[in-house]
């Protein structure tokens, strides 16, 4: 297959929409941030993984190549941002009384089973950190041959006064954060400046030798070492979250630039926040949802993923139930229009079909603008009924929006028995509806969706369904 140069992507990096191209023609070298694997991922954190997803497969429908590498934390990120605290992996296993790698591979086995279940295609290469700590150590010396890194009493770490363009990323600008300028920096020259390799004492269960004492790397460093070792520099695109912009892919671009001389990648790619119930998640507040908590309550996976497909990857997405259950709604539906459409012996007009996928490849290639991929979706279900509808979304839209469409429409309906009283309903609305009284088929079609039952026309008259 060709593939198709039409595509346009927003990039952080120049803060506008560009027209996508690669390196290596026909062929995408990605490299996305993996999870820190201390603890159960929320649906906040699968969100990014979702949209990095999509993302993914909209290039592989145009005909791309994907080269793609993941990295798993399993050493290094802190609980403090600015260096500080210990490190994540070892809090929880502390407390659980366990090696650190026995949490790392329990939470990287219900990673990578939460992605599964999201229908999210794992990378290529997923690297844990602790398989690269060679690759970390040789690039920080590299970086202090290069005259860019200082000692300090609990670590090697990076100068950013060093690296001219520093905010590229985040447009910030190194005023007020000099050593001794409003901050208080303790042994940092600059609030900026990162850790690289950290000292650790006898009690650390994680730690490796260095030119430069006992220790274990930064958390920036590995995310820069994983990404060389398997991808050229520059590679096309780099993923994650917008929380990541000021301060993690900020630290990435200044070691792996001063490191190679050359730009680290040429496309930023970052999905916003995701809000619950207006408000930030909060283990306080009983409202950090994992997947499991999700199908606990009786939702399936592809109900949360149709969800976060019906807002675009960069809009702060807001979280709540009710919002669920009308995305469930929503698939629901589409399941039920596929089947009717499925069973049809009508055919589609090549013209109405070809319009429809230009349509839909217009939406996703315009920015991944998934609302409005969703969109062209129900107008091709409504549609006169025909098996052409059926295959044009199944077998075209869901190899990028990829929600089990076929799977659901082909699983058994359940059985339900239609109280006479809602059938009798229903043919008062189709007699009104014949008589050109809107409004009676209007009022009668509220109370059958008020009883919870669903009503769908039909060219022969209706359907009715259990909501």
């Amino acid at each position: 297959m060709r593939y198709n140069k039409d595509m346009k992507l927003y990039n952080t990096l120049t803060k506008q929409k560009e027209e996508f191209t690669t390196v290596k023609p026909g062929v995408v070298q990605m490299y996305s941030c993996g999870p820190t694997v201390y603890y159960t991922a929320h649906i906040g954190n699968l969100r990014a993984y979702v949209c990095g997803d999509i993302l993914k497969k909209t290039l592989r429908y145009n005909g791309y190549q994907i080269e793609d590498v993941m990295n798993i934390t399993d050493v290094g990120h802190l609980v403090g941002d600015g260096d500080t605290g210990e490190d994540k992996v070892e809090t929880t296993a502390r407390k659980m009384g366990v090696h650190p790698l026995e949490i790392a591979k329990k939470y990287t086995d219900i990673f990578m089973q939460d992605i599964q279940r999201l229908n999210i295609t794992p990378a290529k290469h997923i690297i844990p950190a602790t398989h690269c700590i060679n690759e970390m150590i040789n690039l920080v010396r590299t970086l202090e041959a290069k005259g860019c890194t200082y000692r300090t009493s609990d670590g090697i770490y990076f100068d950013a006064s060093t690296f001219p363009t520093y905010f590229n990323l985040s447009k910030g600008n190194l005023e007020g954060n000099i050593g001794g300028a409003r901050v208080a920096l303790g042994e940092k020259r600059n609030a900026n400046d990162f850790a690289l390799w950290k000292f650790v004492g006898p009690n650390t269960i994680q730690k490796w030798d260095s030119p430069w004492g006992v220790g274990c790397p930064g958390w920036h460093i590995e995310c820069s070492a994983i990404s060389m070792k398997y991808l050229p520099v520059p590679f096309d695109i780099h993923t994650g979250g917008v929380d990541h912009i000021p301060i993690h892919h900020t630290n990435e671009i200044a070691q792996t630039e001063t490191a190679t001389g050359k730009k680290m990648c040429n496309f930023w790619f970052h999905n916003e926040f995701m809000k619950i119930d207006g408000g930030k998640m909060s283990k306080s507040l009983g409202n950090v949802y994992s997947l499991q908590d999700i199908i606990d309550k009786g939702y399936n996976p592809m109900h949360l993923r149709l969800l976060f497909l019906q807002t675009t990857y960069r809009t702060v997405l807001n979280f709540t139930f009710q919002a669920l259950d009308a995305a469930r709604e929503n698939y629901r539906n589409i399941i039920g229009a596929l089947r009717r459409h499925r069973t049809a012996i009508n055919q589609t007009d090549k013209k109405v079909l070809a319009d429809l996928h230009q349509a839909f490849t217009d939406a996703i290639n315009n920015d991944l603008n998934t609302p409005v991929a969703l969109a062209v979706l129900h107008q091709a279900l409504k549609q006169p009924e025909s098996p052409d509808i059926y295959d044009l979304i199944t077998k075209d839209f869901d190899r990028v929006l990829d929600l089990s469409l076929v799977t659901a429409t082909n699983a058994e309906e359940p059985a339900t028995t239609i109280p006479a009283e809602i059938t009798a309903l229903a043919e008062q609305r189709l007699t009104a509806k014949k008589n050109r009284d809107w409004s009676t088929a209007d009022k009668l079609r509220a109370e059958i969706i008020a009883a919870g039952y669903q009503i769908n026309d039909t060219p022969d008259g209706y359907t009715l369904s259990k909501n």
